[in-house]
């Protein structure tokens, strides 16, 4: 689910894609496709031309796993799990600026997160508590389910509020964060998933944060979020994510002091960035799978609650277009509750979600 920013032009020959409409397919009864574009003379012209981004890629997660296990004999698997992890070098490459400036970032909230035993009081608490929802909730409910998927439409000047929001989670910017979203459900699970399990548990987790030459390479650049680029607003935070979190890191010591300083940037963002990065590896590595989607994906019940629902990851990858996750009614999805809640004061419209026939249709076709 997370990608933090690539802030990196495109370098790569492979075709993008951009969300579209079509007839109900296999897997995607959303009607939703991905089409291609073109953009001479820095204008973006989409063209009719249909592209296989919507299918499951030929190299699927098992030929992935077939290929790891006959290939490398010192390969070794992840703990109650079919993950076979592959030997990756990862310091032996080169590291860009954008690499190097991620890591440092990180780190950073890392260290400040440190001093919290010695700075609490309960302000300082409750303040951290607010955030976390907001700049939680700024991920799954904006970057993910509203851009990412389009599972629901927004009036703008609310669409745009809750992507601010997610800036302030310390993942990037919107453009970014959503097109390594859709290469990864492009490609899930294979070598060309930015956050494929193959290359280890930890590459999952967060090391493939630092590697935005491979994901360049694998995938592309920002072509498949042309919705978001072609709009201004969605430029203006790729270009000014960071200093968000800049003025509110004063903001917070201004009205609160160190204290505030420490555990509503801090220990949020470490909190919300380990959320995510947890929610990242272990629904591809651990859990159920009740659908059987052609790739690694898992429902990890003991996640629903600090992800806010995104845990439910083989339902999400079944019906990618659904606004809610948690499908039974004891699968706990917080999000959806704010949608609904949205939906029903007419703030959220044409919510998309996954009916009997779609389930039977997946299981027929599955």
């Amino acid at each position: 689910m997370v990608s933090l920013s690539t802030s990196l032009k495109s370098l790569s020959p492979f075709s993008s894609a951009i969300l579209s409409k079509r007839s109900p397919s296999k897997h995607n009864p959303n009607n939703l496709i991905f089409s291609s574009y073109n953009k001479p003379n820095s204008k973006l012209h989409f063209t009719k031309r249909l592209v296989v981004a919507c299918k499951k890629p030929t190299f699927t997660a098992e030929d992935a796993l077939r290929e790891t296990t006959l290939t490398e004999e010192s390969h070794r698997k992840v703990p109650f799990s079919e993950v076979v992890r592959k030997k990756r070098v990862f310091w032996e490459r080169r590291w860009d600026y954008w690499d190097v400036s991620r890591a440092i970032g990180i780190l950073g909230v890392h260290l400040l997160s440190l001093y919290a035993p010695f700075h609490f009081n309960w302000s300082a608490f409750r303040v951290a508590v607010g955030l976390s929802v907001i700049a939680g909730t700024g991920i799954t409910l904006s970057y993910h389910r509203n851009l990412s998927h389009r599972s629901f439409v927004l009036p703008k000047w609310l669409e745009y509020l809750f992507a601010w929001c997610g800036t302030l989670a310390f993942q990037g910017d919107p453009i970014e964060w959503v097109s390594n979203h859709r290469y990864h459900h492009q490609y899930s699970d294979t070598d060309r998933d930015p956050h494929t399990p193959l290359h280890g548990f930890w590459f999952s987790y967060f090391l493939w944060i630092f590697d935005t030459g491979s994901i360049l390479q694998n995938c592309g650049g920002e072509q498949n979020a042309a919705d978001l680029v072609g709009q201004p607003f969605y430029r203006f935070l790729q270009r000014t994510w960071i200093l968000n979190n800049l003025a509110l890191s004063l903001l917070l010591y201004i009205f609160g002091g160190f204290p505030f300083l420490v555990w509503g940037v801090g220990v949020r963002t470490v909190f919300v960035l380990h959320s995510t990065f947890l929610m990242t590896a272990a629904s591809h590595t651990w859990g159920t799978q009740p659908w059987k989607t052609g790739d690694l994906s898992k429902n990890t019940w003991w996640l629903a609650i600090v992800t806010l629902g995104e845990s439910w990851h083989n339902n999400h990858h079944a019906f990618e277009f659904s606004a809610r996750h948690g499908l039974e009614w004891w699968q706990i999805d917080i999000t959806w509750y704010f949608i609904r809640l949205l939906q029903a004061l007419g703030l959220a419209t044409n919510v998309k979600l996954v009916t009997e026939a779609h389930k039977q249709r997946f299981t027929c076709d599955g």
